[in-house]
Order: structure tokens, then C-alpha cells, then sequence
């Protein structure tokens, strides 16, 4: 029964390329016309088969994250590519599927609450495993966001280097300044900020492990003097700050939240202040969030479109001073931590077992799909309670500082 649904499921599905599944009593039936991506998959499990029909985007994570589908020759971003190519090329899902996300969308506001509890529950879930296996995979200053590439030949170290010196040229940063670095991170922003451009920091996060070691750092670079890093929830934050920035944080907010989130900026923020809150965003109509994703890598983490965000700007009586969209450079940027990823499995083995390595692969494979087939960007927003505290062409952003922000990071 299940083998029959899945198949009809498939055969409205695959109109361009072909896939070939084998069953797990040895079947193997081919779909589509062939030609462009051709990927050959096995289903081991016939309980494997029931749950892709019945919930195909949460049982395909797990039935690769388990064992029970395989990939031939490990072509793991062709087999999700050729899928998302025909689903938005308007291969049939069946109407209940539709159906349940449209439901999933409507209910997103009652599932994303972010109380203090979950925050911290959901920030431990993903950054409070071993800083040692993050440093495997991420860049020296362990930043784990969107890369900027200046150019496509730069380095992921070179690449790190432009997105801060971007951003701190966007925040206008002069010495003596006060920063708040919303979800601080391993202290990477917050530490640039101080060191080279002489402001004061103060960095929060939820993570123990990510506190611990930006605390760390600071010590270690002689700048603890000017990097407060605490573990603590940006609601309770009370002081007044000259420039806020927050880099990757948001989407753990919560779409429930965007209200409390823009009026905490606005009321830390001094008058001439200036924040740069980057962030993933759908250029797309809201969309839930993938339930795998949800259930085993970000929970409580949601993806926000521009439409979901504006609103709560605005009622923030904030400027939106500039909205850049970057495109072409989280693409890349997955692409280097998933070979860095494969590049240092042996030691990723001596910590983690199959199971946890095939789990992260599917993500970072289909983070980067996303971001390369699919509706997903980031949104950089520059935020000002007044008019003109930022300039009015972006002529201060580009020219010679880009040299030096790839001088610091050779």
C-alpha cells in the first residue's frame, strides 16, 4: 500500500531530471524524463516508506540521518536539488500536504513563544555542544554566519574578515563607543569591535559554552577591559548603547517576539544611535519552519520574510535606514564549512558517532541548497531613531575599506 502511494506521490513529483528509488523489497522503479540530475536513492525500511508518505520533509531527514535511505554515490545535494527543482517547478505534493502547511503556517505564532526557559533550552540544543567540533569546520574567528564575498575567490577566513569590516563600517563605530552585540556568539564581533575600532563591547548570550570561550579570547587578545560578555537574555538588557549589532540572532527569536525585539533596540539605543541587525529572511510569502530543522538542528528557530519583520520596525518608531539584501554569499559560505566539514571527519568520528555525522551533513547540504535553489537570502538593516544619523548614500561603505579588511584577515 505504502510502496503504491509513494510511488503515485513521485510520479507527480518528478517532471524534470529522474530519480530512481529501490524499495525495500528490491524494487526499483525509475520517475521522470530524464536528463539534468539523475540520482538513484534506497529505502531500506518499509516503515520508512509510510512516513514519507504520510510526513515527507520531517521522515526524509530522519531516514537519512538513520541509515534507512541511502544516496548513491553520496550525491546528497544533487538528490535535495533535484527534489526542490520540482517542487517549485509545481510537481504535485498531495492536497492533505498542502493542506497540513498551511495549518503549520497558521499556528507559527502559538509554537514560537521564546519564553526565558525555552530561549536557553533552544540556544543549549545547538551551541552548547563542543566548541572543539564548531572550530572544525568554522573559520579561525569561529563566525558562524553568512560570509561576504567581496569576490568569489576570497578565502572563508578573507570572507568572515569583509562581513565584519562591513558592518562595522555601516555601524560607524569611533573610539570610546558603547556596542551591545546581541547574541554575541564566541565573542568573534564583539572582539573585532574592540580591538580595531576602540569601541566598548558588551556582548550577551545564552549559550555557557559560547560565553565561556569569548570570555576567554578577551583575555587572551588583553581586551577584557573592553568586552563584557554575559550570559543573559537581551530582554533584561536596561543600559543605553551608542551602536547595537546583532549578527545571526534573530532567527532564534521567535516570531511572537518581534514587537518586545525592536522596542528593546529602540530603547537601548541612544537618540543618534545606530543598529545593524543581520539576519536569514525568504525573499518569498512566510513559510513554517522545515520540522526537520526544527525538531533536530534550530528549535524555536524560524526563517522570517521581509513582511514579517516591517510591521514590527515600524511600530518600533524606528528608521529603517538602509535594507541591504545579500545574495550569492551564504551559498558559499555553507559550501566551506560542508568541506571542512568532510575534510576533518576522522576527528569529527573521535567525538561523535554515524548517526550525528549523517545528521549535520543533511543539514549543512540542505541549508546550502536552500540558499542556492530556494527563496532564502540575508537581510542586513540598518536602524536609526533618527533620520540622519546614517548617511545618505552608501559612498562611505565601499573603496579602500575594502582592501583593509582583507589586508586583516591575511
Amino acid at each position: 500500500m505504502w510502496t503504491a502511494t509513494m510511488s503515485r506521490m513521485l510520479e507527480r513529483l518528478v517532471t524534470i531530471g529522474r530519480l530512481r528509488v529501490v524499495y525495500p523489497d528490491g524494487t526499483r522503479r525509475d520517475y521522470g524524463p530524464g536528463g539534468g540530475i539523475e540520482i538513484e536513492i534506497a529505502i531500506t525500511e518499509h516503515q520508512t516508506v509510510q512516513a514519507l508518505c504520510l510526513r515527507p520533509v520531517l521522515a526524509l531527514g530522519e531516514a537519512y540521518t538513520d541509515g534507512s535511505l541511502t544516496v548513491a554515490d553520496d550525491r546528497l545535494y544533487d538528490f535535495l536539488t533535484l527534489l526542490v527543482r520540482n517542487q517549485q517547478k509545481g510537481g504535485g505534493m498531495p492536497a492533505w500536504f498542502r493542506g497540513w502547511q498551511g495549518l503549520r503556517k497558521a499556528v507559527r505564532h502559538l509554537v514560537q513563544r521564546n519564553t526565558d526557559s525555552t530561549a536557553r533550552r533552544n540556544v543549549a540544543h545547538h551551541y552548547d555542544i563542543s566548541d572543539d567540533f564548531y572550530r572544525l569546520f568554522l573559520d579561525r574567528d569561529m563566525q558562524y554566519s553568512c560570509a561576504y564575498f567581496a569576490r568569489p575567490d576570497m578565502t572563508l577566513e578573507q570572507a568572515q574578515a569583509a562581513k565584519k569590516a562591513h558592518i562595522a563600517r555601516k555601524l560607524r563605530i569611533e573610539p570610546g563607543m558603547r556596542v551591545l552585540d546581541i547574541g554575541c556568539g564566541w565573542g568573534g564581533m564583539g572582539l573585532t569591535l574592540a580591538g580595531d575600532f576602540g569601541a566598548r563591547v558588551t556582548g550577551v548570550t545564552l549559550s555557557r559554552n559560547q560565553l565561556t570561550t569569548a570570555q576567554t579570547r578577551a583575555q587572551s587578545a588583553g581586551l577584557a577591559d573592553r568586552c563584557d560578555f554575559r550570559l543573559l537574555d537581551y530582554r533584561k538588557l536596561t543600559d543605553r548603547f551608542d551602536r547595537v549589532v546583532s549578527v545571526g540572532m534573530l532567527e532564534h527569536v521567535g516570531l511572537p517576539h518581534y514587537d518586545e525585539y525592536f522596542d528593546k533596540v529602540h530603547k537601548v539605543l541612544e537618540p543618534d544611535g545606530i543598529a545593524l541587525i543581520h539576519t536569514i529572511g525568504r525573499v518569498a510569502p512566510p513559510s513554517p519552519t522545515s520540522p526537520w530543522i526544527d525538531k533536530y538542528i534550530f528549535p524555536g528557530g524560524y526563517i522570517p520574510s521581509l513582511s514579517d519583520l516591517v510591521p514590527s520596525i515600524e511600530r518600533a518608531h524606528l528608521w529603517q535606514a538602509d535594507i541591504e539584501v545579500l545574495r550569492g554569499h551564504y551559498g558559499p559560505t555553507l559550501k566551506h564549512w560542508r568541506q571542512r566539514f568532510e575534510a576533518a571527519l576522522p576527528k569529527v568520528r573521535e567525538m561523535y558517532d554515524d548517526r550525528f555525522i549523517r545528521m549535520w551533513r543533511f543539514y549543512l547540504v540542505a541549508c546550502e541548497m536552500a540558499f542556492e535553489e530556494q527563496w532564502q537570502v540575508v537581510y542586513q538593516f540598518q536602524l536609526s531613531r533618527q533620520q540622519h544619523a546614517v548617511p545618505a548614500t552608501r559612498d562611505y561603505l565601499y573603496g579602500d575599506a575594502d582592501k583593509t579588511a582583507l589586508q586583516a584577515a591575511e
